[in-house]
């Protein structure tokens, strides 16, 4: 792993992204949205993950996060690990036409590393970067809540469903976040 992207800081902030292997779009079903709704808000009630700003894209998860209570790198390892089989299973169960494909990529990906049983989701790593000065931390808010604009899938930040900047604009959202000052 490497050296240079660690959670270093327990106290820190630190700006994240994890990835679907392949960048498979994979996340443009509600009930696969749902699975990783459901995982950070389990991750913030009992891992205490502290989310800061977030935006899921179909191929890829955004977030500012830190924790007063628990090691990051391990609620990270513990989120992906239970996504993974969840979104998994839930790929079997609902309707999805790319079913046969999602699950054979998975499991070629899986396949490809001798540390997996079975498939394999996420790419590894997550890339923490700490929030260290106020210039970076705008910087990386704007980055994440101006994502779905930059990508075509709506016109304003706050118009995205799946993203805190509708929080950081007044209007509710579908986490608890604490909002940066």
């Amino acid at each position: 792993m490497s050296e240079k992207y660690k959670f270093r800081n327990p106290e820190g902030i630190y700006f994240t992204t994890i990835t679907i292997v392949y960048w498979i779009d994979l996340f443009t079903r509600r009930e696969l949205k749902e699975v990783i709704l459901d995982s950070l808000k389990h991750c913030q009630n009992e891992k205490g993950l502290d989310i800061y700003a977030w935006c899921l894209m179909p191929s890829h998860l955004h977030m500012i996060i830190g924790s007063d209570t628990g090691n990051l790198s391990d609620i990270m390892r513990d989120f992906k690990k239970h996504t993974s089989k969840k979104l998994v299973n839930e790929i079997s169960l609902i309707n999805e036409s790319r079913k046969d494909w999602l699950l054979a990529a998975f499991s070629k990906a899986g396949k490809e590393l001798k540390r997996i049983k079975n498939n394999k989701v996420w790419k590894d790593g997550n890339h923490p970067k700490e929030l260290e000065t106020n210039y970076f931390m705008d910087q990386k808010l704007k980055y994440i809540h101006e994502n779905p604009v930059l990508a075509g899938i709506v016109e304003q930040a706050e118009h995205y469903l799946y993203s805190s900047a509708r929080d950081y604009c007044g209007y509710p959202g579908l986490l608890k976040i604490k909002l940066l000052e």
